[in-house]
């Protein structure tokens, strides 16, 4: 089968020790995949590694006037390419150790968004160092950012989050997998970027990695989406004497679920959605589930498949 495999960025570690660790242990699991015969195509987040990326240049401008500050989506080319490097270099290993011939190649991928989307309207990722509520209001007055409270913790900035429409280089992808190649692509939901004219402009924002990872698996007529978080199989009422777990479920009682409130904001919700999303399309499945568990998912044993 082609299958869309989407790592979260949390499994990969806060830095380059732990994340090495992680692409390690990532890539066995997805050479047990690609060992079974499957065409794997391999997105990822960058949660922890987008924020230390701008915590750094934020507290690089706090003693020295002369750094900048990194916009959204050089910040996010770069996590690309630093999480990217890992997977492929931790994969290409694993692949060599088990004789099989199949290069690892990182893309960066820029994915179009609407700039008129309505989320600008209401940015709600937080992203970046944490502020007092005056250096908040000082940072708002002077850049024009906006900022919120953030669980007790202080104040942080938040963006947007659009909804991803379609990947640029998605010819290119289409090409290395027909050449042989395992790809890595879509790092972090993608970069950011909306049409002007001829140009591809990039926009201060963050796309969702799990429905860009969708918008992938639809452009490249996959089987499967496989979304890895850090549970083996969604649930209602999670951690509750009333948990209840969900295997196999079809996407017209997922939306319900949704409709209901059933999964968090930030958490669940979003790989809930995108894999519903996915698996609406004829013929094709959705699966999550932990990354111990994707082979085991994908043969019906462990995780939640939702079908049509």
């Amino acid at each position: 089968m082609r299958i869309v495999v989407a790592l979260g960025g949390n499994a990969l570690g806060d830095s380059p020790e732990e994340q090495l660790k992680g692409a390690e242990k990532s890539a066995k699991i997805i050479a047990d995949l690609i060992e079974e015969g499957h065409e794997l195509v391999i997105t990822h987040g960058n949660g922890p590694q987008i924020g230390m990326i701008i915590n750094a240049f934020e507290s690089g401008k706090k003693i020295d006037s002369g750094i900048f500050e990194m916009p959204f989506p050089e910040a996010i080319a770069m996590s690309q390419g630093y999480i990217g490097y890992h997977l492929q270099r931790k994969l290409n290993m694993e692949l060599r150790k088990r004789k099989i011939e199949r290069p690892v190649v990182s893309l960066v991928t820029e994915i179009i968004v609407d700039k008129n989307d309505k989320a600008f309207k209401n940015p709600t990722k937080p992203i970046g160092s944490f502020y007092t509520k005056s250096e908040a209001e000082e940072l708002m007055n002077k850049t024009g950012y906006i900022f919120k409270e953030d669980s007790g913790r202080g104040y942080r900035r938040v963006v947007a989050s659009p909804s991803p429409r379609e990947v640029v280089e998605i010819d290119s992808i289409k090409t290395l997998i027909d050449s042989g190649k395992i790809v890595i692509t879509a790092g972090g939901g993608g970069i950011p970027v909306y049409r002007e004219g001829e140009d591809l402009v990039g926009i201060d924002c963050v796309i969702d990695k799990d429905f860009a990872s969708a918008i992938l698996a639809e452009q490249l007529n996959a089987d499967y989406l496989v979304i890895l978080t850090e549970v083996d199989t969604v649930c209602l009422d999670f951690n509750t004497e009333n948990e209840k777990l969900l295997y196999e479920i079809k996407v017209d009682q997922i939306d319900k679920y949704i409709e209901e409130g059933h999964f968090a904001p930030g958490s669940m919700l979003p790989k809930v959605k995108a894999a519903g999303y996915f698996a609406s399309i004829d013929g094709k499945k959705s699966l999550i589930t932990s990354l111990e568990n994707a082979g085991a998912g994908l043969k019906g044993e462990n995780g939640t498949i939702i079908i049509k």
